[in-house]
């Protein structure tokens, strides 16, 4: 069973449409989505509408949780106005769909656990970055692997057999690397390959001063951060 591993697209949907257009000659058994769907971007409806139509299971990212409270991050100038926007773009079935998205759940026939941040409960939100990998081994008793997003950044390792990978930032890399990041997971043998894939950065700009979201949000793109 090969699994596509999607996360933070956040509302990038240029990054979005490359990703699943160089998918739709990948040979995948499913997609899937660690999480925040929206946020920052420009597109978040759109986002929304497409990964509802293409990926398998959904858990619920911190964006997505907050729709309804962007003051939440009124400490983050730019993730406040994406959440605002989203707001104002989202109709009323697509922020339920967002509230009502699990935080974690299972892929795989229950092999493997999927989550956004931190694996366990009472960290909900927490960052979990490369270096940190090893210190994920006891969430996996019950698992083979464990899939997460929210660094933006792409990574895999193993520990002591058992699989942890963050496929990267669909829609925004934090990573160095300005090209939309997944990965696509073989389970029979617990291999991954994490991808990058060019798409236009330039769009996605235009767009953020269209809809008067701080210019930033597109201009960091350029950078990968």
């Amino acid at each position: 069973m090969r699994i596509a591993l999607l996360s933070d697209i956040h509302g990038n949907m240029p990054a979005l449409e490359a990703v699943l257009d160089e998918l739709a000659d990948e040979a995948v058994d499913t997609v899937v989505c660690a999480g925040d769907v929206v946020g920052y971007g420009p597109w978040p409806a759109e986002c929304v509408e497409r990964v509802r139509q293409t990926c398998s299971v959904v858990v619920q990212g911190n964006h997505d949780r907050t729709v309804e409270t962007p003051d939440e991050y009124s400490h983050n100038e730019m993730a406040m106005a994406g959440l605002e926007h989203a707001k104002r773009e989202l109709d009323t079935e697509k922020r339920k769909w967002l509230a009502e998205l699990p935080p974690r759940t299972t892929i795989a026939q229950g092999r493997i656990q999927l989550v956004h941040s931190h694996p366990d409960p009472d960290r909900l939100g927490r960052y979990v970055r490369p270096r940190a990998f090893p210190e994920m081994r006891p969430y996996l008793d019950e698992y083979v692997g464990l899939v997460l997003g929210h660094t933006h950044v792409q990574h895999r390792a193993h520990v002591d057999g058992r699989l942890i990978v963050n496929p990267g930032s669909v829609g925004q890399p934090r990573d160095g690397d300005a090209r939309a990041a997944y990965a696509v997971l073989d389970v029979k043998d617990l291999s991954v390959d994490l991808r990058r894939v060019e798409y236009d950065v330039d769009r996605v700009i235009k767009r953020v001063e269209e809809v008067g979201l701080p210019r930033r949000i597109g201009t960091r793109l350029l950078d990968g951060r």
